[in-house]
């Protein structure tokens, strides 16, 4: 997957999101504003508590409204990820040695983890995150290392590379 393309999602992943982005555009939204709107008319904002959570949570639901909507609209919809190439991309599963210690985990958007992996125990990865993005475009047999965000190198050796089949 090149560089400037979305996250990898599946059919179901991405029903599962439109359908969130449609509930919090519409009905929520204006639930949102009727409550806004109701407590407006007890009086006096400044003291008025429910007046000030509504609205707080009017720019939480708009925020998640944008990251859906960003997400959605640059999202590769596919229920094959990417090629049997060996090659580190979003939507494979990886087998690697991290910090002398082996794990296997699916690289990919966190926001589709639960529709991907389900109730396994497969861990999922941001493509994103210091190690993904270390990762990410690299082949098996690699070595390599990545900046924790505590400013510890970590040694990365990539083991397996293989789409995720679900």
């Amino acid at each position: 997957m090149a560089e400037n393309e979305g996250a990898w999602l599946t059919q179901e992943a991405y029903d599962r999101l439109q359908a969130e982005l449609d509930h919090l555009s519409g009905p929520y939204r204006q639930e949102i504003v009727e409550r806004i709107s109701a407590a407006r008319d007890e009086g006096d904002l400044k003291e008025n508590g429910g007046y000030h959570a509504a609205r707080e949570e009017q720019g939480k639901n708009e925020g998640r409204i944008a990251q859906l909507k960003h997400l959605l609209d640059n999202a590769q919809v596919s229920d094959q990820p990417v090629a049997d190439d060996g090659i580190v991309e979003p939507g494979m599963v990886i087998e690697a040695e991290i910090g002398g210690k082996a794990i296997s985990f699916l690289l990919g958007s966190r926001e589709v983890a639960d529709s991907l992996v389900g109730d396994s125990e497969l861990q999922v990865f941001s493509e994103k995150s210091p190690m993904g993005a270390a990762i990410n475009g690299h082949t098996v047999g690699d070595e390599l290392s990545y900046e924790a965000p505590n400013g510890k190198q970590i040694p990365v050796k990539i083991i397996s590379a293989k789409p995720f089949t679900g």
